[in-house]
């Protein structure tokens, strides 16, 4: 107690350093972007250079914004790429300035419909779905590009186009905004047109051969000034350079750019093509921020030339001085802020750590009165204990003796069995010999034959297992061979394999298998694992026993099945006395024990694996020869015969296919009954009381049981509550929360009278309850009455004024007010069939009209039929301007005439007399 205390103490102090521990470090850390963009560019050139430095310039306005740049070399694959990757790691916003319109459009579709707002730049896809566009009008430009070029020529002249990328917006739409001014000037021909894909290489080696084609060329056009350069270039070499004249655009500031190349008198002309990588942000900004902003953002355009180049030159040197200025500032200003985040961390410590001071000090205080007043109880603690110790180990004598009381008197009680059931097993089987008795009585007899040699066994294994403990359980040494034996013993399961399908082979290495040892102690082992073997494997499964003689004189056998398996928590527990895993897995609990208990007699060892769901495996060893006196010859066909009655007693208790399958072959005019239970003689005996006046179907667990109720949907159910895979609890429970079945009556049958079972038993929406035994004439009343009170039912729910008195389930409200809805809705519409009425409630048409007629007493036809009979009714009773015919067609009838003989057998009356005396 002390020592928990202490820790305790110790344990706030650590929470307490914690919370401010997190604290101080939450105050250090730096805060997260409000935002994040991704900027996908499409080329890495000088002009987009430009562009990106003035995203970044401008988004330092912006101090919640993070800016991730991603730029290709005119490659729409890896741009499509790098679009996908912003996409997944979930950006804010995407800018894009598309490689080719067509090739990117997919992916920017897909990021805008996944929520993602885009802002095109520069150039735009082959669709509308993006947020917002900022950039150049290209189409304008080449308007303006061709105005300069009819005007220098004067109208007259031949031209070479060099244009960018062929799949690009901006070459398409400066292409047409040049041809459509220039169609104006008949004597103006453009001569070539080469796509040199935005590069200054690409468009030298183009013009080159252009060149040698044509001789007389006034101009050349270029789409971008590195293209214009690169025609020069060519021109140049060629010794031409001065015979024509070349104009471009971008008309970027910076050596061996746009404006020097006017300046340098290389470049005609060029024309300003602004980056716009600030506007950019500034209309994504609005966007994310939800502020008004415009889809389609075109910015301004300008003639540059020899008259103006040197004024551009001498502003943009102006602006880069600024520029400079402006990132000196920004890098002081981050300076200044990491000091003063430096020295707020510095002071947030010491508060943290003052803080913490104060509370060390506390809790030291604390604890050191907490340690006198704890002294003090646990001295009174320690006295208390010793007086609870005396009066344990008095209690623990009184119970051991109280134990040994009871397993002997139930010893006694177990022996004094024996006789009585000996005395009814003989007269049984010699009255089952007798050619004088009835079918019937046959029947009844071979029931109480089965289930006596079942109690017989048991009991044998209870005293069996209560001599071991007392240590007076002897051993009867014979030599045999095992694997003879074990083959024997195996065959007499082979029926029981047949009836499950289940797959059993008994595999033997070669050898010699003469043992020394106790044969019925051997045969017992293998009943016992066998049958939980069989209880436990489901159908088209696999069973094997495999033998095998070591070179260590020692013989191995292995019992492998494929069944349900056992959790690792209760492997461990399976060998212990009276152990049972839960409720699904009932039994007496020493047939394992009393296993073990014949195994370490012959001086073996057992072993167990088992997964869950996977099947379970014992192994047991033990040696070839027993120390001891070999009292005589093994009885082999007495063993046989004692094993292989309990074989044909669990075979006989197995669920026959055939029968299950028969049930849907009844007198279909009877009620039917489904029967429920994993003993076939209690499913045999319920099944030869019913089949005279009901139809029954039969499942040997809650499971199947389920699956023919919802298939089937019987009058009435008969469920035990104990059963493997699915208990009757759990089966009721879902019965009563299926729709299909919740109108079912279902009665539970239970081994234990136990009001606390009841009760979960009447929660889980039973109707009734029958303990075992049982008798006859109870059942069948209880039956009766249930039924009885469901065909009351069903006469209350046909006067609708007494339906709101009526107790029905909430699932069985729920189908009803869902399936007059439906009808209401679908009363005009004459193609509105009764598997559309299925479909929408989610029944099939033999589920629906059980259900219904189970519930109504009329089927699902019937009751849309008497729907538009009252409605109807009505109108001709508050309409005088409607015929007939006209009301037919309104409530859903495809004839007149079917609808006058279905409302006069319905009313009495002939329609049009009723319409003709409500007129009179």
């Amino acid at each position: 107690m002390k020592h928990s205390r202490i820790k305790h103490i110790a344990g706030n102090i650590c929470i307490v350093l914690s919370f401010f521990l997190l604290l101080f470090i939450s105050s250090c850390s730096k805060s997260e972007h409000d935002f994040i963009i991704g900027v996908s560019q499409c080329s890495d050139d000088e002009w987009r250079n430009r562009m990106n430095d003035e995203i970044k310039r401008e988004a330092l306005f912006y101090p919640n914004l993070k800016i991730e740049i991603k730029t290709v070399k005119d490659n729409s694959k890896e741009q499509i790429e790098d679009i996908e990757e912003f996409i997944s790691e979930g950006v804010d916003l995407l800018i894009v300035s598309p490689n080719e319109a067509k090739a990117i459009t997919p992916v920017v579709e897909k990021a805008y419909e996944g929520g993602i707002p885009v802002v095109l730049v520069d150039r735009k896809i082959a669709s509308d779905k993006y947020t917002a566009f900022v950039g150049g009008d290209n189409y304008l430009m080449g308007e303006q590009v061709g105005t300069y070029i009819a005007n220098r020529l004067n109208g007259k002249g031949r031209i070479v186009e060099l244009t960018g990328l062929k799949g690009s917006t901006p070459a398409l739409e400066r292409h047409k905004g040049m041809n459509d001014v220039l169609k104006n000037f008949p004597s103006i021909e453009i001569i070539a047109t080469a796509d040199a894909a935005w590069l200054k290489a690409n468009a030298e080696n183009k013009f080159d051969s252009i060149l040698s084609i044509y001789k007389d060329i006034d101009l050349v056009f270029a789409q971008n000034d590195p293209m214009a350069a690169g025609a020069y270039e060519a021109a140049r070499k060629k010794g031409r350079e001065k015979e024509m004249l070349f104009v471009g655009v971008d008309a970027l500031a910076g050596e061996k750019l746009g404006v020097e190349l006017v300046t340098d008198s290389i470049l005609d002309a060029t024309f300003i093509y602004p980056t716009g990588g600030d506007k950019a942000i500034q209309v994504a900004m609005n966007i994310l921020e939800k502020k008004k902003y415009e889809r389609e953002n075109m910015l301004s355009s300008a003639l540059v030339n020899a008259g103006n180049a040197r004024i551009m030159q001498m502003q943009t040197s102006h602006i880069n001085t600024l520029d400079d200025k402006i990132k000196i500032l920004n890098e002081k200003l981050d300076t200044y802020l990491m000091r003063y985040s430096s020295q707020k961390m510095f002071l947030y410590a010491c508060i943290v750590i003052a803080i913490l001071l104060t509370v060390l000090l506390f809790f030291v205080v604390r604890a050191y009165w907490t340690k006198i007043r704890l002294n003090a109880e646990l001295a009174e603690q320690k006295q208390q204990l010793e007086e609870q110790r005396d009066q344990l180990i008095d209690l623990s004598q009184k119970l051991e003796e109280a134990t040994k009381a009871k397993l002997s008197f139930f010893t006694n009680v177990s022996h004094d069995f024996r006789t009585p059931l000996t005395l009814i097993a003989d007269p049984v089987k010699r009255l089952m010999e007798s050619k004088n008795i009835k079918e019937e009585e046959k029947f009844l007899l071979n029931i109480i034959n089965k289930n006596v040699t079942v109690l017989l066994r048991l009991i044998n294994q209870i005293m069996d297992f209560r001599k071991f403990e007392n240590g007076k359980l002897e051993m009867h040494l014979s030599e045999f061979n095992i694997m003879d034996c074990m083959k024997e013993w195996a065959e007499a399961f082979r029926t029981l394999s047949y009836r499950k399908h289940i797959t059993f082979r008994f595999n033997a290495e070669e050898g010699d298998y003469n043992i020394i040892a106790d044969a019925e102690m051997m045969e017992r082992i293998t009943y016992n694992l066998l049958s939980n073997a069989f209880k436990f494997t489901p159908e088209n499964g696999c069973i094997s026993i495999c033998l095998r003689r070591g070179t260590d004189n020692k013989i191995t056998m292995k019992f492998t099945d494929t069944g349900a398996g056992m959790p690792a928590e209760h492997v461990k527990h399976i060998f212990e006395s009276f152990y049972q895993i839960d409720v699904h897995h009932a039994g007496s609990g020493i047939g394992l024990a009393l296993v073990k208990a014949f195994v370490e007699m012959h001086h073996g060892e057992i072993n167990v694996e088992s997964t869950e769901g996977s099947g379970t495996a014992f192994t047991i060893c033990i040696p070839v020869k027993q120390d001891g006196t070999v009292t005589g010859s093994v009885d082999r066909k007495a063993l046989l015969n004692n094993l292989k009655e309990g074989a044909v007693v669990m075979a006989d208790q197995e669920s026959l296919k055939a029968e299950n399958n028969n049930a849907g072959k009844k007198d279909v005019s009877k009620g039917i009954v489904l029967v429920i239970d994993d003993n076939q003689d209690v499913r045999d005996y319920v099944k030869s009381l019913l089949e005279g006046e009901y139809s029954v179907m039969e499942a040997g667990n809650g499971e199947e049981g389920l699956k023919l109720a919802i298939a089937g949907v019987p009058d009435i159910i008969i469920c035990d509550v104990m059963m493997p895979v699915m208990d009757g609890m759990e089966c009721c429970r879902r019965l009563k929360a299926e729709p299909r079945t919740s109108h079912i009556p279902v009665m539970m049958l239970t081994a234990y009278s136990m009001d606390e079972q009841k009760i979960k038993g009447y929660e889980c929406g039973a109707d009734s309850y029958i303990s075992k035994p049982f008798s006859s004439e109870l059942l069948m009343a209880r039956l009766h009455n249930l039924i009885d009170n469901r065909k009351r039912l069903k006469d209350f729910f046909g006067d609708k004024t007494l339906t709101n008195a009526t107790p029905l389930a909430d699932a069985d409200k729920g189908f009803v007010e869902k399936l007059r809805h439906l009808i209401e809705e679908n009363i005009s519409n004459a193609d509105f069939s009764v598997e559309e009425m299925g479909e929408q409630i989610g029944f099939s048409r033999v589920q629906l009209y059980r259900k219904a007629k189970a519930l109504t007493g009329y089927t699902p036809n019937e009751l849309l039929r008497i729907a538009r009979l009252n409605k109807a009714n009505a109108i001709i009773k508050t309409s005088s301007e409607k015929s007939i015919s006209e009301i037919a067609y309104e409530v859903g009838f495809s004839s007149p005439s079917y609808f006058t003989k279905c409302y006069k057998e319905f009313f009495g009356e002939n329609p049009t007399d009723v319409l003709k005396k409500k007129q009179a």
